[in-house]
């Protein structure tokens, strides 16, 4: 690695129906072993159920449950004099959406259902209320954060 300086940050080109980065990145999560037309698919017939269902907009659930999913502390291990610390540290914009994606997708995965589609419509729409597994890990990490407060002094 180099030590000179940083590679740029990458940002992929916007999607093509919606022209939005944010999305474009959460279909490349949501894409698996490169299948990238797959993954189009399912999110932009994921929207139309979105759509159909809550007779909203689509784009706007979207990125209310992003709000909802996306954390802003978390805690990192640290090691100091032989033990190891969970240390709360604030997590940057980039790693929160990232985060929240994962977690939006692993949760949609886990749930009961028929298609992908269907799983990641009911994940959306949770996460847009608050509710979900993805707002629940949210809410788990911000606990765990608060718990460790006191060992935010040997934040680096």
């Amino acid at each position: 690695m180099s030590r000179r300086n940083k590679p740029p940050k990458r940002i992929p080109a916007p999607d093509a129906i919606y022209n939005s980065v944010d999305i474009a990145k959460f279909i490349n999560r949501l894409m698996r072993r490169g299948k990238k037309s797959i993954a189009e698919r399912i999110f932009y017939e994921t929207m139309e159920a979105i759509k159909e269902r809550t007779k909203e907009d689509p784009i706007e659930i979207f990125n209310k449950a992003f709000t909802n999913t996306t954390p802003l502390l978390e805690v990192k291990a640290r090691r100091i004099g032989g033990s190891t610390y969970q240390v709360p540290v604030e997590v940057k914009a980039d790693r929160g959406k990232g985060l929240a994606a994962i977690w939006m997708i692993d949760a949609a995965k886990k749930r009961h259902g028929k298609s992908m589609k269907e799983k990641l419509t009911a994940e959306l729409i949770d996460a847009s209320n608050g509710q979900g597994a993805a707002c629940k890990k949210r809410e788990d990490t911000h606990k765990m954060a608060e718990a460790n407060k006191a060992f935010a002094h040997y934040r680096y």
